[in-house]
C-alpha cells in the first residue's frame, strides 16, 4: 500500500510545534504532500529537512513568509520539478512535483497550492488567471503520466463540501467559475476526486479546513478544500480516505488516502 498525506501547514515552524512530527512518527504515511510552508530556504536549513524520517524537496515563494509547497518521502525521487513555468505563480512557490519514474512506469506526486480569492477582487482575479493557465497544465501531465496531485486548491466543488453552501455562492471558494473548472477537471480530464471516489455522500466528515472566526472549528463550519487528485489508473486504486481532526496542527486538517500499489 502507499500512503499518501496532504497538509496545508499554515507554517511548518507553528505546525511542527503544535505536535506535527511526533504525529507523523505514529501515522506513518510513506509521502507527505505540504502546502504554505511560510518559510525560506535558510528558515528550513538544520530544522525542517526532514520530518519523522522523510525527506524533503520544497518549491518556496520569493515573497518571505508566504505560501510554499513541499513533498516529503521515504522513496527517493527520480526527479523533482519545482514550478510548472508560470511567469506570474512559480515566484510563488505552488507547484512542486516529485517523479518516481522506473523502467516500467512513470508516476508524480504533486504539492500544489492553488491562489485564495477572498482578500479581495485582486487576488480573485489572479486566481482565475492560476485556474486558465493550470488547466493544460494537468491536461498536458495527464497525457504523459500518472499522477496524484494533493493540495489545498481553494475550491468547495459541491454542496456537501461545506456547511453553509447556500451564503456562500457568491463568497470566493465556492464561485461557479470554480466549480465550473473542478468539474471540468473532473469531466472532461478524467481526473478522479479520491476522497469522493470512495465517500461521495459525506459532509461534516469530508471538511478539512474551518476559519478562525467564531466557533466554526468547535462547530465543525467547515469546507472541503484540501484533495488528491489522481489520473483515471490511480484514483480507483485508493481503498481508505481519512480526515484526521483528533489534533489541530493549523486551520487544516490532514487528509490521508491508502493506495493499492507499492513505489
Amino acid at each position: 500500500m502507499f500512503k499518501l498525506t496532504s497538509l496545508n501547514l499554515n507554517g511548518i515552524r507553528s505546525a511542527v510545534t503544535k505536535g506535527v512530527p511526533a504525529w507523523l512518527e505514529s501515522h506513518a504515511p510513506d509521502c507527505i504532500c505540504v502546502q504554505e510552508i511560510k518559510a525560506q530556504h535558510p528558515d528550513l536549513a538544520g530544522r525542517f529537512e526532514q520530518l519523522a524520517g522523510l525527506r524533503g524537496y520544497f518549491h518556496l515563494a520569493e515573497k518571505k513568509g508566504y505560501s510554499g509547497v513541499g513533498v516529503y518521502t521515504r522513496h527517493e525521487p527520480s526527479a523533482v520539478l519545482a514550478g510548472y513555468g508560470s511567469d506570474e505563480f512559480d515566484a510563488e512557490g505552488r507547484f512542486l512535483e516529485a517523479r518516481f519514474d522506473t523502467p516500467r512506469r512513470k508516476f508524480s506526486v504533486i504539492s500544489a497550492y492553488f491562489p485564495s480569492g477572498s482578500s479581495g477582487p485582486e487576488r480573485q482575479q489572479a486566481k482565475f488567471r492560476f485556474l486558465a493557465e493550470f488547466y493544460p497544465v494537468l491536461q498536458r501531465l495527464a497525457a504523459e503520466r500518472e499522477f496524484i496531485l494533493c493540495g489545498d486548491v481553494n475550491i468547495a466543488h459541491q454542496e456537501i463540501d461545506l456547511k453553509n453552501w447556500k451564503s456562500n455562492q457568491k463568497n470566493s471558494g465556492f464561485l461557479p467559475e470554480e466549480r465550473a473548472w473542478m468539474t471540468q477537471v473532473l469531466d472532461e480530464l478524467g481526473l478522479v476526486d479520491v476522497y469522493r471516489h470512495l465517500h461521495p455522500d459525506t459532509t461534516g466528515e469530508s471538511y478539512t479546513w474551518w476559519s478562525n472566526r467564531g466557533q466554526a472549528y468547535a462547530k465543525n463550519v467547515g469546507w472541503r478544500l484540501d484533495y488528491h487528485l489522481a489520473t483515471p489508473a490511480i484514483g480507483p486504486r485508493a481503498r481508505a480516505a481519512a480526515v484526521y481532526k483528533d489534533e489541530k496542527f493549523s486551520d487544516h486538517a490532514p487528509i490521508t488516502i491508502e493506495y493499492a500499489f507499492a513505489l
